[in-house]
């Protein structure tokens, strides 16, 4: 997976004379969607996947030098996303058990029938909270081992055995075959 820099940083920083904002903007066309996607795994709600995505490019444009400066600003960005998104789960999770009320339905997911859906956030959601980060990283924001485990802090070797974990649960729960062969995860 390429990590998306803006041409002010590859130029050398304003040779094409973009703004800091400007730089933002091109990181947000390059990766905003891997990151929903990601966020989405984590708490199985759409909009909320956008607003923390979303805040997490506000954070950048408020202090565009750090984002920008950082070794690789999409990992950055990335990581802020995904601490809204769990603070904000976590926030709600426990507002929901004060009010004793249930979690609401998940949204639609393009190129999933809506039962399947359901059954795959129900299934994630019986998932400890690393082992669904980490499947969500992975397989549906698609990076690297190493990359997730540098997201969350965590040996590569932890994070497969997440990986492992993670998609044997599923596939129980799930009723698939979805086979360990891959030896990367």
């Amino acid at each position: 997976m390429a990590v998306v820099k803006p041409d002010i940083l590859r130029d050398g920083g304003g040779a094409a004379g973009l703004t800091d904002v400007a730089a933002i903007e091109e990181l947000y066309r390059g990766c905003a969607r891997r990151m929903v996607v990601a966020a989405y795994g984590l708490t199985g709600n759409l909009a909320e996947a956008q607003d923390a995505v979303q805040e997490a490019f506000v954070r950048a444009v408020a202090a565009p030098q750090k984002v920008l400066r950082a070794e690789n600003p999409e990992a950055w960005l990335r990581t802020v996303a995904l601490n809204v998104a769990r603070s904000r789960f976590r926030r709600r999770q426990h507002l929901d058990m004060l009010m004793r009320r249930k979690p609401p339905l998940p949204e639609t997911l393009p190129g999933m029938s809506a039962a399947d859906r359901i059954a795959l956030l129900h299934a994630m959601r019986q998932l400890s909270v690393r082992e669904r980060e980490a499947i969500a990283l992975h397989h549906l924001a698609d990076l690297e081992v190493t990359q997730v485990a540098e997201i969350l802090g965590a040996p590569v070797g932890t994070v497969k055995s997440w990986l492992k974990r993670g998609r044997t649960k599923l596939a129980g729960l799930l009723g698939d075959d979805l086979g360990d062969d891959d030896d990367n995860a």
